[in-house]
């Protein structure tokens, strides 16, 4: 995985957590949280169409599978 910094733009899978709103979204890497030597929260703010859809403006994605720079 390519490593990611405060400021890249993103895409952030959500699965069927929310819902039918599954699929890939994009954003802003806003803060980074350590959780351990190997893993991370990252905190995403979203873009305009990804808020509208899920009605959330800040998402934190901790599996590193589901987030990638663009």
């Amino acid at each position: 995985m390519e490593e990611i910094r405060t400021g890249d733009q993103v895409k952030v899978f959500l699965d069927s957590n929310l819902g039918n709103k599954t699929g890939w979204f994009e954003g802003t890497v806003v803060k980074i949280d350590p959780y351990s030597k190997h893993r991370s929260f990252y905190w995403v703010g979203l873009g305009a169409q990804a808020q509208k859809v899920l009605g959330i403006k800040v998402i934190s994605v901790f599996n590193p599978k589901n987030i990638q720079k663009k």
